[in-house]
Order: structure tokens, then C-alpha cells, then sequence
């Protein structure tokens, strides 16, 4: 068929697998996937290729998901590697992120297998980073138009050569501007000018098959926090997740009236979308409307998000329906709730949140942390609402849970099930989710305290403040879930459990916590409640720079003498009082025209128009006091595992990035 269709191209296909080719260069194109279901422009599938990927890269990865290694680039890297047989070169400038994203591991180590010397020219330029780590990364070498970073790629295939995966590095330097690093790369010219100023570091993987910013071998003494995979004695008997809708304007709102009239508009459209394409193509196999539903679905953004996990139902002919106490309360960012409709069909993935949050009002407490991936600095945050997948981190939160319903597994676990079933209703039961073994883990370790379960939870979220303990093992908590190590003494697990329960007494309940006595100018008692309504706020202005001791609130407000300490407390890559800033203001979607008020959550839920300006300094009060728990923490000095400590310890290496 291909050959009738496409003479020419398929001519020129076949000229080309019988040529010996030894030698592939290319800049091929980055993508994992498309960003909305409602561009209808998904990556082509490679079936043949895919295959290869799962048997090689994927199956050598210690991650649950790996998905990313479908990306166009790291196709081409594996077509070009078969292609070119057991002798040859690739020359490839691709998306730097497979040097040290934990979902290449087996990419790496497959690298390092297939090729006798690989050399790589990392020039930086990662704009998805934050703060200095930012700054260090500065321009990327393709311009405004590329945000990932950038590496230069030469691999070699030598038969004659006695050993494998002798692995070369080069990385451009910080700070540097387009022009600067287009520079460098002609002055070197080639693998030989780097080599004459002995600029070719030799790499040599650690087990874990990480090539930059190796892992502390140590950290593998600890138990693990949560462990999916089965393998490994673990804290947490589970952990999920938070919420992806993939339609966020939607599903989400400060307004609850307005997720209400929002969401029952949606499902109205989606279900008419359901019952046209049943009566269009109702008589074909499931296979037949699957090919027919691309050039079915309406796309209008106006009207419906769709993703991946919504159109198969379409197919299906599964209908939604709207139900307004699935509404619920969610931190979206933060220090920023917002409300969520909560719901299986139309959250594009739930995971297990129905576990920890069964119903409206469940009550339980969940910390957050970084999901592993390729970032520098990790974020951890404690919430008692249901809370987004990304309220920790921008990139992808994990939730560990204080307590566990008794959901069926049924309900908890089919996404066909309404999550406000029966069987999870307000009277389900819950359970501790510290495991028992892992209270005897620390029982054994203290000898003769009274430790509970709870008083590990809040140690545990202590210890994920420690300084000490984010720098020591920061290549570890880049890639891998956090390993608890057991701290010297009785007196310092007590000190870390109680900063970590007035932490999360501070973080979760921010809304009622002391306001920080800011000088605010505008009219003082003679302002309004309508004067406290918020469009966006700003920092004043210091020169070209922020004056950070200043916000304008408004036009008719303005807030001075902001300590400066207050924005070393950083959360989710940014101070804590940036989140405010940037959430409590008025914004309309592009592409829904949705409107998000903040101001609707201030008057609707809080009573209290003043409350956006009123938040910001509570968060002020927040910000200063993390940090005098923080800075209050003692010295990490950690136990030795003997044979009752490191009885617990899993030996298995794996994580769960990303799992759900």
C-alpha cells in the first residue's frame, strides 16, 4: 500500500536499507508527546522501533515509568545504533536531558553497553531551572525557541577496541550567553580541540548507571520511604501521586460555583460528542473507531480538554455525569487552595488519592515531596487537602499519607468506579499507613522511647527539612524516593519529630496563623472592602531590580517593610511568598477564556475580601518561622546499620519516579 501510495519515498526507503551506512549525524526533534489531547497531533508510533526501546533502554531502567523513553530524540538515538550495526559513528545534538534524568538510567547504561567510546559536549542552557541554577544555565545555543538543555553527542562503535563505554565529558561552563557558547564550539571545531586543552573529563557510571552527580552509596543503608515494586521493607504501606486533571482550567477554580457551572457544561458537551460518534460509527470493532475518533471529536478549547485518558471512554460510549458534592478543597500550589472537581472520569489520572482521600471530607494530612527527575533542588510540603500534582513540585509530587481508608480494592483501584461509591462513603474506616515494621524499625533503633507511628510521621517530614540531609544525599533525591536513615540519638529523633509537627502545624493551617505586622499605605481604616480587591500583585522597584521589602498590592495599596529573611523559605522552586504574589490575582485561560478570580475564594469561601492581602502576611509570619525550625535542627549524625538498625533496609536501588 505504501509502495502505490508513495512511489518515490518508498523507492528511496528501499535504496537506503541496502546501503552499508556506518556513519548517522542529525539534530533530531525533542518531543515525548503533545501537550493537549486537543491539538489531535500525537507522535507517530514505530511499533518495530518502540519494541526495541522496551526491550533495551526500558528494560534495563529501575523506574516505573518510563515513557519519556519514547521521546523523538531517544528514538533516533536507538534507530541509529541498530542501524549502524556493531561499526560506526553518531553524531547527534539533541535535548541534554538523558545525560542525568533518572527515566534514561537504561538509556545510559544501554550507551555505555552498545558503544566503545561515547563523547559528549554538554552546552547547557536548561531553562526549565530556577534561581541561580538558572542563571548558571543562562542562554541556550538555539535561542528563545528551545527551553531544554542541549548536548553534542559523538558515538563510536569499535570493534577492535578492547572495552566498552569509555564515556568522555565536556560541559561548556555557567553563566555563558548564546553568543559566548556558539563561540566555544567553533574554537574547538572538533572531539580533538577540546582534547588539546585536556578537556575530556573520563566518566565511569556508577551501578545505579548515572554518569553526572553520582549517588552516595550509602543512602542505600536506609529505609525506603514508600516502595512499589514489592521489593524492598518500606515507612509508607502506600503513597500516590497527586492529581493530574490535564484540564485544569477546568476542573479547578477558586470559585466553586464556577467549577460547578464549568464542569456540568463540559460533561453536557462531552456526552453529546459520546452520542454523535455512537450513532456515527456505534456498528464498527473497537479497533475501526479508534481510527475514525481523530477526525470526529470537536477541539474547540471552549468547550472541552481532551486527553488521553478521556477519549478512550468516548470510544467506549461511556457518558459522564455531573454531581456536585465531588467538589472538593485541594491545594493547588503552595499556599493556594483552590476548588477541585474531584473525580475519576474527568482527572485525567487520580491514582491512589482515592486511598487518602476517599471523600469531601476526609480527614487526613499527606507530605508532599519531589517526584525523582532531572532537577537540582527537591521540595517538600505537608497539606490535609487533596492535593495537585503539582503543589509540591512543578515537575511531578509524591504523597505520603498519615493514615489510609479501607477503600475496596474494587473502587479504589478500577477507573471505572464512581469515587463517591458506597463503598467509600463517610464511615469508611482508616488505618495508620507507617507500616508495622516500620515503627519496629525505629522502636529497635531507641531503645526504651515511646515512639508511635504519628511521631515518625512528623519526624520524617522534620528530617526532609534538614539542610544536612538535602546536601549530603542531593544526588540521591534527585532520582530516587528520600531513604530515612535512623539519627544518632534518642534526644535528636525528638528534636526532628517535633520541628517536623510545628512545621506542619505552620504549613497546614496558613490561613490562620499570626499576620506579620506589615506598614500598609493607602488609607489605612478609611479602606473598604472593595478596596482589597486584587488584580495583581508586584514587588515595588529598585532601579532596574525588585524592591522586595515593597509590594503593591493595588493601585490604592501599598505594603512596606517586608523582611528580606522571609524569602529564604523556598517550596516548589521559588520562595514561598512568590506562590502569593503570583496566585492571588485574576487570570483568564487562553484557551477556554475560563476566569480564575482569586478574589471569588476571598469572599465565597474565606468571608473576607481582605483576605488575599491579609494571606500575605500570614505567609510572611510562615516564611520566617520555617526558617527558625529549619536553621534550629540539629547536625545529621546518623546511626551505622548494625543487625538490628539495618534489619529494614531494602537492597533494592529502585525508585518509584512518577509511579501512581
Amino acid at each position: 500500500m505504501v509502495d502505490a501510495l508513495q512511489a518515490s519515498n518508498s523507492a528511496r526507503r528501499k535504496r537506503q536499507k541496502k546501503l552499508d551506512i556506518r556513519v548517522i549525524f542529525g539534530n533530531p526533534p525533542y518531543s515525548v508527546g503533545q501537550a493537549s489531547a486537543n491539538d489531535n497531533n500525537q507522535n507517530v508510533p514505530y511499533p518495530h522501533l518502540d519494541n526495541r526501546i522496551a526491550e533495551t533502554y526500558a528494560a534495563q531502567s529501575a523506574m516505573t515509568s518510563v515513557k519519556n523513553l519514547y521521546d523523538s530524540y531517544i528514538r533516533a538515538i536507538r534507530w541509529a545504533s541498530d542501524r549502524i550495526g556493531d561499526s560506526g559513528v553518531i553524531g547527534f545534538v539533541t535535548n541534554a536531558g538523558f545525560l542525568e534524568a533518572g527515566s534514561s538510567d537504561g538509556l545510559r547504561k544501554c550507551l555505555a553497553d552498545e558503544f566503545s567510546n561515547i563523547y559528549v559536549f554538554h552546552l547547557r542552557g536548561n531553562a526549565r531551572t530556577s534561581g541561580e541554577q538558572r542563571r548558571r544555565e543562562k542562554d541556550n545555543v538555539f535561542g528563545i525557541g528551545s527551553r531544554a538543555p542541549v548536548a553534542i553527542s559523538v558515538l563510536v562503535k569499535n570493534p577492535n577496541e578492547k572495552s566498552r563505554g569509555q564515556i568522555y565529558f565536556h560541559d561548556i561552563g555557567d553563566y555563558l550567553s548564546r553568543d559566548e557558547k556558539l563561540d566555544k564550539i567553533s574554537a574547538f571545531g572538533s572531539i580533538a580541540g577540546i582534547a588539546a586543552i585536556d578537556g575530556w573529563q573520563p566518566i565511569t557510571p556508577d551501578t545505579h548507571g548515572d554518569w553526572l552527580n553520582q549517588r552516595d552509596v550509602s543512602f542505600n543503608d536506609f529505609v525506603v520511604l514508600g516502595d512499589k515494586k514489592g521489593g524492598a521493607d518500606k515507612l509508607f504501606a502506600n503513597f500516590s501521586l497527586g492529581i493530574g486533571t490535564n484540564r485544569d482550567a477546568w476542573c479547578y477554580n477558586s470559585s466553586k460555583a464556577t467549577v460547578a457551572a464549568n464542569m456540568d457544561r463540559t460533561i453536557r458537551f462531552y456526552n453529546g460528542q459520546v452520542r454523535g460518534f455512537g450513532s456515527a460509527h456505534g456498528g464498527l470493532s473497537r479497533k475501526e473507531r479508534e481510527a475514525k475518533v481523530a477526525g470526529f471529536i470537536s477541539t474547540d478549547s471552549t468547550e472541552i480538554s481532551w486527553s488521553s485518558s478521556l477519549i478512550p471512554a468516548l470510544i467506549a460510549g461511556k457518558e459522564g455525569q455531573f454531581d456536585d458534592a465531588r467538589i472538593v478543597q485541594s491545594l493547588y500550589r503552595p499556599f493556594n487552595t483552590q476548588w477541585l472537581y474531584y473525580d475519576d472520569m474527568f482527572n485525567h489520572r487520580v491514582g491512589q488519592m482515592r486511598r487518602i482521600f476517599p471523600h469531601a471530607n476526609s480527614e487526613n494530612l499527606v507530605i508532599g515531596f519531589s517526584a525523582p527527575s532531572d532537577r537540582s533542588a527537591i521540595s517538600t510540603l505537608v497539606t490535609d487537602r487533596v492535593p495537585s500534582l503539582h503543589a509540591t513540585d512543578m515537575v511531578g509530587s509524591q504523597y505520603f499519607p498519615l493514615y489510609l481508608y479501607d477503600v475496596t480494592d474494587h473502587a479504589a483501584d478500577s477507573a471505572t468506579v464512581d469515587l463517591f461509591s458506597q463503598s467509600v462513603d463517610k464511615e469508611t474506616p482508616r488505618r495508620d499507613a507507617i507500616t508495622d515494621a516500620g515503627l519496629a524499625h525505629f522502636q529497635s533503633a531507641y531503645p526504651g522511647e515511646q515512639i508511635s507511628k504519628e511521631d515518625i510521621f512528623y519526624y520524617i517530614y522534620g528530617l526532609l527539612h534538614s539542610p544536612d540531609y538535602r546536601e549530603r544525599y542531593a544526588d540521591n533525591l534527585s532520582k530516587e524516593l528520600p531513604r530515612i536513615p535512623c539519627v544518632q540519638t534518642a534526644a535528636d529523633f525528638w528534636a526532628f519529630s517535633k520541628a517536623g509537627r510545628k512545621l506542619a502545624d505552620l504549613h497546614v493551617n496558613y490561613e490562620t496563623v499570626e499576620k506579620y505586622p506589615l506598614q500598609i499605605e493607602g488609607g489605612g481604616l478609611l479602606l473598604t472592602d472593595a478596596d482589597h480587591r486584587v488584580e495583581k500583585m508586584k514587588y515595588g522597584k529598585n532601579g532596574k531590580g525588585k524592591d522586595l521589602t515593597t509590594l503593591i498590592y493595588n493601585d490604592k495599596i501599598t505594603v512596606k517593610g517586608i523582611p528580606l529573611e522571609a524569602y529564604e523559605y523556598v517550596v516548589n522552586g521559588k520562595p514561598a511568598l512568590d506562590w502569593v504574589v503570583e496566585r492571588q490575582c485574576v487570570k483568564v485561560d487562553k484557551d477556554s477564556g475560563i476566569v480564575n478570580d482569586a478574589n471569588d475564594y476571598a469572599i465565597e469561601t474565606m468571608h473576607n475580601p481582605r483576605y488575599p492581602l491579609e494571606l500575605f502576611q500570614r505567609v510572611v509570619t510562615v516564611s520566617l518561622e520555617t526558617m527558625k525550625i529549619v536553621k534550629s535542627l540539629p547536625s545529621l549524625d546518623i546511626q551505622q546499620p548494625g543487625p538490628t538498625v539495618g534489619l529494614l533496609v531494602g537492597a533494592s536501588g529502585t525508585s518509584d519516579a512518577m509511579t501512581v
